[in-house]
C-alpha cells in the first residue's frame, strides 16, 4: 500500500512557504545500511519556487525531535548541519516570526532564506508531523 506523502516540515505564511515533504521509504539494500526516507524540500514564494530532493534517516528524525525541543525553548536552530544533506537554519525574531533558510552545499550549491510567521501553535502541530511519520514509516537502523 503507497501511502501518502507527509509533511514533515511546513513552515508557512505571508506568502512564503519552506516544506520538507516525506514522499516515501526506502528500504536498506545490505544488512550494513540503514533504512531512510525520501523527500524533498519545497521552497515556494512569489519571487522564488523550488524542489530539492533529500533523504532523511533515523538519527536526522531524532535529531529533529531535539531540534524542535530547542526551538519551542527560544532557541534557533540548526538541523543537519555538517552532513551531505540540505542544511536547515530557523532562526526566532522578535515579531513571532522565523528567518528559514537551507543550505545544499552538496548538489545545487544553493542557499535560500524565507521569511514566515511561527505561532506558538506551529509547535503541536510539528510534533504531530513527526510522530506521524515515525507511525507511518517505521525505520530500523544498525
Amino acid at each position: 500500500m503507497v501511502e501518502d506523502p507527509i509533511d514533515l516540515i511546513r513552515l508557512e505564511g505571508d506568502g512564503n512557504s519552506v516544506i520538507l515533504r516525506i514522499t516515501g521509504k526506502e528500504e536498506r539494500k545490505r544488512p550494513t545500511e540503514a533504512d531512510c526516507l525520501v523527500g524533498e524540500f519545497v521552497v515556494d514564494t512569489p519571487f522564488v519556487r523550488g524542489a530539492l530532493e533529500t533523504w532523511v534517516f533515523p538519527e536526522d528524525l531524532r535529531q529533529w525531535q531535539q531540534a524542535l525541543d530547542s526551538l519551542d525553548a527560544g532557541q534557533d536552530l540548526a538541523w543537519r548541519e555538517g552532513q551531505r544533506a540540505p542544511w536547515l537554519f530557523i532562526e526566532l525574531d522578535e515579531d513571532g516570526r522565523c528567518q528559514v533558510t537551507i543550505n545544499d552545499n552538496s548538489m545545487s550549491l544553493t542557499t535560500m532564506t524565507v521569511t514566515v510567521p511561527l505561532p506558538d501553535a506551529w509547535f503541536d502541530d510539528a510534533y504531530r508531523r513527526l510522530d506521524l511519520v515515525w507511525e507511518i514509516w517505521p525505520m530500523t537502523e544498525d
